[in-house]
Order: structure tokens, then C-alpha cells, then sequence
């Protein structure tokens, strides 16, 4: 085998060829269930990639990190409308249905191995780095990195732009939220990648 060949079959092992049909299905499902969320999704995704560039992660990570933020809310198919409307305002039994999603994220595409190497970083982005977060109140270094990167992104993106139009914050004051839950909610090193990345 030339080694061209060998390294060609080495990426293949190391990213598994992603099912673009089935992502596209999941996307195309997300965009008719709730516009936003798909939008936030892709949003995400190009935060998270500045992060994990910004960072010098291997080309290959950086785009399972891609995937996974595109990915990261389809399992907000599985929560009721009328609960996704009402975000943030959840009843306590709201909420666990809500946090559900996670899991069902992950658990949708549990049994398809191209997307195997990042389901943690699905199951786990809203763990937080004092271990308060869910499902599995995971703490600091125990979170997986891509999942604390899709974290930081997703941050910023609610604080760009919420649900209600009359939180959302200029660039300058999302930043600060950041730096105030750097260390509690967020990595602080994954913060300071950021915030260098966008300048």
C-alpha cells in the first residue's frame, strides 16, 4: 500500500465518513419543528469552530466539534412545542422533560458509528464546569472538551440572540456574561480561547 493510500485509509479510520443524507434529514426535521433552533444550531457550530481553531485542535476534532454543535439540540425533536415556547419559563416537570433532550440527542444516533467519536460532546454540553450542570452533573476536566467548547458557544449565542428579543445583549455585554460565569458555568481557558477569537 502506497502511503498516500495508508494515509487516506488512516483519516478514514479517524472520521468516519458522516451520512450526510441523515444529517440533512435531521436538520431539514429541525428547521420544520422550530426555525430558530436550527438557525441557533448552525450559529453554534461556527462559534464552536473558532473556538477549537483558536485552540490549534487537530483538523479532524475540529470538525467532529462542527458536527456535534450542528447536532448538538436534535434532541429538542423529542420536547413538545409547547414546552420549547415556553423556555425559560418551565415548571419543574417542564424543565426535566426539557434537559431530556440531551440524551435523546445522543440517543438518536447512538447506533450509527460515523457519529460515535462525538455523541459525548451531544450528551454532555450543558455540564457545567462546577458540576451543576446535566445530565450527569459532570465536573471541570471530566466534561468532555468538545462539549465544553459547544458550551461556551451555545452561551453566547442565547446571549446574542434569546428567545425574548428584549434580552438579547450587544457583543461587548455577552462577553462580560461570559467572563462572569467563566469558572462556574464555562472552562475558563475555553472563555479566553473565545473571547481571543472574536477579537
Amino acid at each position: 500500500m502506497s502511503k498516500s493510500a495508508a494515509t487516506a485509509n488512516a483519516t478514514k479510520v479517524a472520521v468516519p465518513q458522516i451520512d450526510n443524507e441523515i444529517v440533512g434529514t435531521l436538520i431539514q426535521m429541525l428547521k420544520l419543528k422550530n426555525h430558530r433552533i436550527c438557525l441557533h444550531s448552525f450559529q453554534v457550530a461556527n462559534y464552536a469552530v473558532s473556538i477549537a481553531a483558536q485552540m490549534r485542535l487537530p483538523k479532524e476534532e475540529i470538525e467532529r466539534i462542527r458536527m456535534a454543535a450542528v447536532l448538538h439540540d436534535v434532541g429538542q425533536l423529542s420536547v413538545p412545542n409547547s414546552i420549547i415556547a415556553k423556555v425559560p419559563y418551565l415548571s419543574a416537570r417542564e424543565m426535566s422533560l426539557y434537559r431530556g433532550h440531551c440524551n435523546a440527542g445522543a440517543a438518536m444516533l447512538e447506533n450509527m458509528d460515523a457519529f460515535s467519536d462525538f455523541l459525548p460532546y451531544i450528551r454532555f454540553h450543558h455540564e457545567q464546569w462546577d458540576g451543576k450542570g446535566y445530565p450527569k452533573r459532570l465536573k471541570g476536566v471530566n466534561i468532555p472538551l468538545g462539549a465544553r467548547i459547544i458550551a461556551v458557544a451555545n452561551h453566547y449565542d442565547r446571549f446574542i440572540n434569546p428567545c425574548e428579543q428584549n434580552w438579547a445583549k450587544t457583543k461587548k455585554e455577552a462577553v462580560r456574561e461570559l467572563n462572569n460565569i467563566a469558572g462556574t458555568v464555562l472552562d475558563p481557558e475555553v472563555v479566553k480561547a473565545f473571547i481571543n477569537a472574536l477579537g
